[in-house]
């Protein structure tokens, strides 16, 4: 996925080509405002070759005229509910499928641990596992009678082993259905190929998996790396060779998502590193800290984690679960955090004790 801005036609295309070039077999681009459309017929127009897929982000109602210039859409469901609310999901899965057929496109359904809708959430309340796997299924069903084929279905969480057990279960229940995996969020190298590794390794092995995404939060002259690393993957598992790899539920847990388009303040990259570097000490414990850097994922991932850091413009909203702390600067906020993770920290040892 492009990390660049997708108004930066320069920079996309650049980007696009630096990703095909890596052997990245199809680029996704984000766009979710009309005043982006003339810049993506303008990468479409230097991109020649390239399979496009665009991630309709939260507004669906720009896929018909974003259509004419890609190949695949990908929608999120867990979006469709924030726009023109008096129509139903439904009816506005129907109008995507026909955007979809009139000009021979594919959709990717790409369920998102940090974004899932609210009627299956509402529904699995203490079952996030089973709200991915239920909104997937619905979706599916949704294109069975609609009468479209062309779909693929993505099921993503942060931890690995949530990811595992989702595609697992998914596939069991429609193996007929193309899968994209990807532990969305993964964070940084080498963590985040390790997170990655052990996801794809066990889904890969027993043949879940027809398209994959590696999702590493690297600066933008880097993206390229993680096409690199889904292909050695891919390598190695058809080889037989796979890694021993560590259980990140027992000790510090830093999830961050991948440097892309929707990035509000590139910043973000730079922090995260300066997060992990800062957190070292509390390797031991059990503690998950998002660092996040776009308003699409970051509400989700953050309230699911001990501590989050939810990354603006030129703020970032620090909190504790579901809970704000407070806005802090780029600067500020990292004492903040230790303050807040030797609370926890201290929390953990009293509990022990």
């Amino acid at each position: 996925m492009c990390a660049t801005r997708t108004i930066d036609v320069d920079q996309t295309v650049a980007q696009a080509h630096q990703l095909a070039r890596a052997g990245a077999g199809i680029v996704r681009i984000a766009l979710d405002s009309d005043k982006e459309i003339p810049a993506l017929k303008e990468i479409r127009a230097q991109t020649k070759g390239i399979t496009l897929s665009v991630d309709l982000q939260e507004n669906y109602r720009v896929a018909d005229r974003v259509a004419p210039h890609v190949d695949k859409i990908r929608y999120n469901p867990g979006h469709l509910h924030h726009i023109e609310k008096k129509k139903t999901v439904e009816e506005k899965v129907q109008w995507l499928v026909e955007v979809a057929r009139d000009h021979d496109l594919a959709i990717r359904i790409g369920v998102n641990c940090g974004s899932l809708a609210p009627a299956f959430l509402q529904k699995y309340p203490s079952d996030q596992l089973n709200a991915i796997v239920e909104s997937a299924a619905y979706h599916c069903d949704l294109m069975d009678r609609l009468g479209f084929t062309r779909f693929v279905v993505s099921l993503k969480d942060s931890d690995p082993q949530k990811v595992v057990e989702a595609n697992r279960r998914f596939a069991e229940r429609r193996p007929e259905v193309p899968i994209h995996l990807g532990v969305t969020e993964a964070g940084l190298p080498p963590e985040g190929i390790i997170k990655t590794r052990l996801a794809f390794e066990k889904l890969l092995a027993q043949g879940i998996g027809e398209t994959i995404r590696v999702s590493l939060t690297l600066p933008n002259e880097r993206k390229h790396e993680e096409v690199l690393v889904g292909h050695k993957i891919i390598d190695d598992v058809h080889a037989g060779k796979f890694i021993s790899v560590p259980d990140f539920g027992q000790g510090l847990n830093i999830i961050s998502c991948p440097s892309c388009s929707r990035v509000e303040n590139e910043k973000f990259v730079e922090l995260a590193q300066q997060v992990k570097e800062l957190t070292e000490y509390a390797a031991k414990y059990k503690i998950t800290i998002a660092v996040m850097g776009c308003r699409v994922n970051g509400p989700g991932e953050t309230d699911d984690a001990d501590l989050g850091l939810w990354c603006g413009p030129t703020t970032v909203n620090l909190k504790k679960k579901d809970r704000k702390v407070g806005f802090f600067s780029y600067h500020e906020v990292l004492g903040r955090l230790r303050m807040e993770l030797d609370r926890l920290i201290a929390e953990q040892s009293a509990a022990v004790n």
